[in-house]
């Protein structure tokens, strides 16, 4: 995958926080080396976060986030702060601008505080030395001539632990040379023109993998399977297809969806398997929540709003409250629910489906994925989740 298409989902996200003209803004643009974000002497010029994707060598691709001043003010401010905050709490790396030309405020140090205690590398980046006569320890920087900026970028790119995510989605499943076949359903709901961002992973790791992947379509499945020369080492579907590819896929072939690998790749998995136990147990009137990570127009037959409403009422027999989030918009408060079902999640950061992850813990809801949810209703769950089991 070139690294100018990466999706933001598996960037490094690195955001800039500090008071109200601290010079984030000016700084962010010294970094990108672009005009990135309005720059004024006015407070509070920066309304809302603003991203950037760009490559920062050797961390390679990463977002660049400028945020609103955290000691805005008024009831407009709070809710640029509160959105400075969620920011935060999706960062891989912060960076805390200040003022060189004084110490820490009070503010400041509590912002601090709170990027430790959530386990965030941190850089403190002292803006304004140029007019500071002597510098002293820590990492002085001028947006305004460029002083420190390459120093700057140089410490961000250390600030990660390399290789931190060591999960692979599926090419630890395969020995080089293996078959692999991915069913991928093409209906009225399937992106036009490209495959959706989980199968093209699963195709680019199969690769490095050094094995072979087949795609095919539901319909041409038992044609495949039977002009393959050995039983493929794995077969991997979309979950809407997991009853009628369960039926064709022998007992002895190990199955499994593309939306438990990705649940397996975010971290999610056992915490998901056990939320799908909770649909069992719903009753007339519960509230569900079902989340789609990514904003797409809504298709006749969607999976989120159409299929998997439909299946719950089929396997429930009850009449539940269903109600749907998208994109970013995730609820605060998640107490009224009595079940979370959640997208695959793979345009959302893993920060931010570690959040979501932590709020429904906090509620007490359980919380599952689409495809995980699908297979316990069409009663294949153990045998999906198997192939994955054998590496935890």
């Amino acid at each position: 995958m070139e690294l100018n298409n990466t999706p933001g989902s598996e960037r490094v996200r690195i955001g800039f926080f500090g008071l109200r003209n601290a010079g984030k803004s000016s700084l962010v643009n010294r970094v990108t080396n672009q005009e990135m974000s309005l720059v004024s002497d006015v407070k509070g010029t920066t309304t809302d976060p603003v991203q950037k994707s760009m490559e920062l060598l050797p961390l390679g691709p990463v977002t660049i986030i400028d945020t609103p001043g955290f000691d805005d003010e008024g009831a407009l401010g709070e809710l640029r702060v509160k959105k400075t905050v969620q920011t935060l709490a999706t960062c891989d790396i912060a960076v805390l601008v200040t003022d060189a030309t004084r110490p820490l405020t009070e503010a400041e140090n509590r912002l601090l505080a709170d990027i430790r205690s959530r386990n965030i590398p941190c850089l403190i980046a002292k803006n304004k030395c140029d007019l500071v006569s002597a510098h002293g320890e820590g990492l002085f920087v001028s947006a305004k001539t460029g002083f420190g900026i390459e120093e700057l970028k140089n410490s961000i790119a250390a600030a990660l632990p390399a290789g931190q995510k060591t999960i692979r989605y599926v090419g630890d499943f395969v020995s080089p040379g293996e078959w692999v076949v991915l069913v991928t359903p093409i209906d009225s709901a399937a992106p036009k023109g490209r495959m959706i961002l989980p199968q093209q992973q699963a195709i680019r790791d199969i690769l490095d993998a050094g094995a072979v992947s087949v795609v095919t379509g539901v319909e041409n499945l038992p044609q495949t399977l039977a002009r393959l020369t050995e039983p493929p080492a794995l077969v991997i579907t979309d979950s809407q297809a997991f009853a009628a590819v369960a039926a064709e896929v022998p007992e002895d072939i190990p199955l499994t969806s593309f939306s438990i690998l990705m649940a397996r790749y975010k971290g999610f998995l056992e915490t998901a398997v056990r939320g799908a136990a909770a649909i069992d147990g719903l009753h007339n009137g519960d509230k569900v929540l079902i989340c789609e990570g990514c904003t797409h127009h809504r298709q006749c037959e969607d999976i989120g709003t159409v299929k998997l409403p439909r299946l719950l009422a089929a396997h429930t027999k009850k009449e539940l409250s269903l109600c749907f989030t998208s994109g970013h918009g995730f609820p605060e408060d998640l107490s009224p629910y009595a079940l979370v079902i959640h997208c695959g999640g793979c345009m959302l950061h893993d920060n931010e489906m570690r959040e979501r992850m932590k709020s429904a813990a906090a509620a007490g809801v359980p919380m599952t994925n689409y495809g995980i949810a699908i297979a316990h209703m069409n009663g294949i769950l153990q045998r999906s989740i198997a192939p994955v089991l054998s590496l935890l």
